[in-house]
């Protein structure tokens, strides 16, 4: 995340308490819990709060997700614009979904748990709908996976920063 970015969002968030900033940028698609985690590293809080602060925030939208994108989506297709952003967004999620495809749900928890740009519960969430990976088992290895990396970015945040 840039300075700018994290600058804008600690100053549009500030009159809100750290933790719930934190929560609230962990919920956000992109950002997720690794943007959750810098800012909580930057806003003071330690490193259990960031971890905690991070992985419930990002942990919020994956059960809505996971019921109702397949519901709204199909009736959001009859918009032209919705359609290109399907198509756009597919696309995007099956490049990247080798090891879902492969492996169901434990490789959602790879794909979940890999820092990387775009491979996080958002698109975790994707891939276990366009694979129809079972609820349960999809939230299971999301979870997991948000926990590893919420782990594993903390960590890095807290020992090197």
């Amino acid at each position: 995340m840039s300075d700018d970015m994290r600058e804008f969002l600690v100053q549009t968030f500030s009159f809100l308490p750290a933790e719930l900033v934190v929560l609230l940028i962990s919920a956000m698609p992109i950002l997720e819990l690794r943007g959750g985690i810098i800012v909580a590293h930057q806003l003071g809080l330690s490193y259990v709060e960031a971890l905690l602060y991070g992985i419930v925030g990002n942990v919020l939208p994956i059960i809505p997700i996971l019921v109702l994108f397949r519901p709204v989506s199909s009736w959001m297709l009859r918009f032209g614009g919705y359609q290109r952003f399907y198509h756009w967004l597919y696309d995007r999620t099956m490049k990247k979904s080798d090891n879902v495809e492969k492996f169901g749900a434990l490789g959602l928890v790879l794909f979940t748990a890999v820092p990387l740009p775009t491979t996080g519960a958002y698109s975790a969430c994707l891939a276990a709908i366009l694979f129809f990976i079972p609820l349960q088992s999809a939230f299971l290895a999301i979870f997991a996976g948000v926990v590893i990396v919420g782990f594993g970015v903390t960590s890095v945040m807290y020992t090197i920063f």
